[in-house]
């Protein structure tokens, strides 16, 4: 991310005759292997099952690390802090993902290091959990504490990423007509440094419309980069340069809402061994079920009917650590089956969310 603009109009003016003397530092995701391919032109299923794919189950707890050695890897306290601040002010908006720091490496899912001079970058939601020769799955490359309204916006952005958000100033919808001579002249220079593959893939190449969010585009969202007088030829009003007011936006807080609504333990069910529980959700929302075996052995959960589930079964007692068993099923014939050994008196947690379903009622969850 990048720095912001004042908002008064004398601030403005300085600002923009600063930014004709300095170069912009912005982050580089990194999108997984065919996420900008489009689904097939009418395959309803195919879109949805693109839109949630790389979104976490809510009710999820991400637990992140720094590092500390190597010394390059390792940021300041200051830093850190910055960091922390902006997990939480993801959570403060009622979310029903958790967060939460730990000691180890081996504990976390978001490894995160402050390599100076390799970029602000972070893999997107669950693409984290993929196992990859560079263990770290956010860096920061600048100072988040050098100029405190860059930082916080710096470690929103590369969070949002990590909830599964992408670049907002990708979104097709913002038709967007770039100077891309300018554009890929201004990313080359310093503090950048990009070669234009790096650019046109952050910049340039627009996402399908399954992978965002709605189906308008917010210039003010965190997930959106500044971009400096001459880049953006349409539209003309952001021709003289476009500056995100900084923070999350109404836009990012009613997405990240969508995606993780607080959890309602009233909306918690039981589940009951040979008896179907039908799923009347819209496609990408999530239901919980409580299961209490009265035996020990294997038990079997599986869903029914014509839909795609993402679904994981975790112990009550640590409802947000790693599931003792996970099967999503989109895009394949079968129905999401997990086979599971229970002991008898514990309680359970089964998180499904439906990724896809022609109708809501038409699929059901069933344990024996």
């Amino acid at each position: 991310m990048a720095k912001k603009a004042s908002t008064s109009a004398a601030g403005q003016g300085t600002y923009l005759a600063e930014a004709a003397r300095a170069q912009r530092r912005v982050c580089t995701v990194t999108y997984p292997k065919g996420y900008m391919q489009a689904a097939p032109a009418g395959d309803e299923r195919a879109r949805l099952l693109r839109e949630t794919k790389y979104k976490w189950l809510n009710g999820s707890q991400l637990r992140f690390w720094f590092y500390d050695k190597p010394k390059k890897w390792a940021g300041t306290e200051g830093d850190r802090q910055v960091v922390r601040q902006a997990f939480k002010m993801w959570k403060a908006l009622g979310i029903g993902l958790e967060f939460a720091e730990v000691a180890n490496a081996k504990d976390a899912d978001i490894r995160i290091a402050f390599l100076d001079g390799d970029g602000s970058w972070s893999y997107i939601g669950t693409d984290v959990l993929t196992k990859r020769e560079d263990p770290r799955t956010m860096n920061f490359g600048w100072s988040l504490t050098e100029d405190p309204a860059e930082g916080l916006d710096t470690a929103l952005h590369e969070i949002g990423h990590t909830l599964g958000f992408p670049h907002e100033h990708q979104n097709p919808f913002a038709g967007i007509v770039w100077n891309e001579a300018a554009v890929y002249k201004s990313l080359a220079a310093p503090p950048n440094n990009w070669s234009k593959a790096t650019t046109r893939h952050n910049i340039i190449d627009k996402l399908q419309a399954d992978k965002v969010q709605g189906s308008s585009w917010d210039p003010n969202s965190v997930m959106h980069y500044p971009f400096d007088p001459g880049l953006i030829v349409q539209p003309k009003k952001y021709a003289k340069g476009l500056f995100p007011k900084g923070g999350l936006s109404a836009r990012d807080r009613k997405w990240a809402k969508t995606f993780y609504p607080e959890l309602k333990p009233a909306a918690v069910k039981a589940l009951q061994p040979f008896k179907a529980n039908s799923l009347y959700l819209g496609s990408g929302q999530q239901a919980d079920f409580t299961f209490k075996p009265i035996e020990t052995r294997d038990y079997e959960f599986r869903t029914f009917g014509d839909a795609d589930a993402l679904m994981a079964l975790f112990r009550q007692a640590q409802p947000r650590g790693k599931p003792l068993a996970l099967e999503d099923d989109g895009g394949t014939n079968d129905n999401a089956h997990l086979k599971v050994h229970l002991d008898a008196g514990k309680e359970y947690l089964l998180r499904l969310r439906l990724r896809y379903a022609k109708k809501p009622g038409q699929a059901a969850v069933m344990v024996w």
